[in-house]
């Protein structure tokens, strides 16, 4: 190993060069070059040369000012999403599952400190954000990430409990480390979450897993609703049922 732990054949410009995408989301769909230096920490020289790279390759446009990524960006994780099998899987379990409590459903995987959306049907907007696959959220404030967090080894959750910044995206969300820590063993052997109001004001959601057949958390599956659908003991009653019939539905079509 070499550097910071990073073995011989560690390609480091690869590495700056995704960082480059990275920079864009849902918040951050258009860049300055000096926009995007500051948030990889590259060098201005260094992140026109990744940027006009990308350009070429028409993974990303630019008006001479601001850059954005371009639809073909979408390739690059495309292809892992097939293999996956799941999104083809659960998509019409999740149709089936919004049509009948008329309300958001997403299926997400964990990627590092993230959930990451694989698979949505969605109903009426209810978040201000923007949902779709490939969207991340941090995964301490959602009801997904605490079952995917929840699912991972005691020496896995512990060394992400005393790296992961809480920030408080609401005046609701969990920042406390031992809090969230109690939160994820309720999660752990109830089965499943609720978050209230923590990702985002008015909004509430319920997530349970999705299980291989040896019994390891793969995904996990939710239904987002409006606070004024109500509260959090009516949400549960409401959605619970289907959504653990629906999670189950996967399971054996996985199983297959």
């Amino acid at each position: 190993m070499t550097g910071q732990g990073r073995s011989a054949d560690f390609v480091q410009s690869l590495e700056r060069g995704l960082s480059v995408i990275r920079a864009f989301d849902a918040e951050n769909a258009e860049l300055t070059l000096s926009e995007v230096a500051r948030s990889t920490g590259l060098t201005r020289a260094a992140a026109r040369r990744f940027l006009r790279t990308l350009v070429e390759l028409e993974y990303m446009s630019t008006d001479g000012r601001l850059f954005t990524l371009r639809p073909k960006v979408l390739e690059l994780g495309y292809a892992y999403l097939s293999g996956l099998g799941l999104p083809e899987i659960a998509l019409p379990h999740l149709e089936n599952l919004v049509a009948t409590v008329h309300e958001s459903s997403s299926v997400s995987i964990l990627d590092g400190s993230d959930v990451v959306y694989v698979a949505r049907v969605p109903t009426k907007r209810i978040m201000t954000v923007s949902i779709s696959v490939g969207t991340r959220f941090p995964a301490y404030a959602t009801a997904m990430g605490r079952v995917l967090l929840a699912s991972r080894p005691g020496e896995w959750l512990e060394a992400y409990l005393a790296s992961v910044r809480l920030r408080p995206l609401t005046r609701n969300t969990i920042v406390d480390p031992v809090l969230l820590r109690d939160e994820l063993r309720l999660v752990r052997e109830q089965g499943w979450s609720l978050v209230d109001e923590e990702l985002e004001e008015g909004l509430r959601s319920i997530a349970v897993p999705i299980r291989r057949a040896d019994g390891v958390v793969v995904a996990a599956v939710n239904v987002s609703a409006h606070a004024g659908r109500g509260d959090a003991g009516t949400i549960r009653e409401d959605l619970l049922p289907h959504l653990t019939s629906t999670a189950a539905a996967i399971q054996d079509d996985l199983r297959r």
